[in-house]
């Protein structure tokens, strides 16, 4: 594969991206910044995406939103059906949706290690199995999963999310293996604590400021921050770039 260069202001014009989890939060925020580079979306949420929907188009991209659960079979098979139907093809899938169920490693139940692993780690590798399928016919894409400083530190009360993320990671890297002979890049990003509204709540008050003291970088992220990378790994600017973790932690995890 030849080196081509790229848009050095990682335009994404022309490209189709299927973004999950885009009703809220980092989700949103990737939604909007590709469709403002160009990219037409499809808004994939459990939830009806309309903000996002609007705001995809107020750049004047096409949008289609999907309103699916993505831990069923079926759900996958009609993102890829419909997002094929509605563009033709897909070139950047942003795996986005994520839930967290804390509690210690003694009390979790089996139902919350269940959900998390059926949304945080069933749902991204089906959902790249399936994508990554159509982009070894159509001759490449990018596909991201959101993973989290958790898939590379112990955090207390986070036994199944940091497994579940660590999972994704592994499958990041299996499928970059895999399928960079097809022109597939396959990589990771793993936030700290994000401020979107849930990263609000859960981190409010004493608990969020302990958290902040153990931050070289002294403060949380935003959605637009990681928006921001992903966009990166995204474009023709990350074309050698695959099978890679990008940690953005505001140094926590070089302890």
């Amino acid at each position: 594969m030849e080196y081509k260069g790229f848009d050095k202001n990682f335009s994404l014009q022309g490209k189709v991206a299927v973004v999950t989890g885009a009703a809220q939060g980092i989700g949103r925020a990737i939604a909007e910044l590709f469709a403002e580079k160009g990219a037409d979306i499809v808004l994939v949420d459990l939830h009806e995406p309309k903000e996002t929907e609007s705001v995809v188009k107020g750049f004047g991209r096409k949008a289609l939103s999907i309103t699916v659960d993505l831990t069923k079979a079926e759900s996958i098979k009609s993102v890829v059906e419909g997002s094929l139907k509605a563009f033709g093809r897909i070139d950047i899938l942003s795996n986005t949706a994520g839930v967290v169920h804390l509690d210690d490693a003694e009390n979790i139940s089996e139902k919350a290690w269940d959900i998390t692993m059926a949304v945080n780690l069933k749902a991204v590798f089906l959902l790249s199995q399936a994508v990554g399928r159509e982009m070894i016919h159509s001759g490449g894409g990018k596909i991201i999963n959101m993973a989290s400083q958790a898939s590379v530190v112990a955090l207390d009360n986070h036994v199944a999310y940091c497994a579940s993320k660590a999972a994704v990671v592994a499958v990041t890297k299996n499928l970059a293996l895999e399928w960079g002979q097809f022109n597939i890049n396959v990589n990771a990003i793993s936030p700290t604590v994000v401020l979107t509204e849930l990263g609000k709540k859960a981190w409010a008050g004493e608990v969020g400021e302990n958290m902040k003291k153990l931050i070289p970088g002294g403060r949380f992220g935003v959605p637009e921050e990681i928006a921001a990378i992903a966009l990166f790994l995204a474009s023709d600017a990350a074309n050698l770039i695959t099978g890679e973790n990008l940690v953005v932690d505001g140094g926590y995890t070089i302890k």
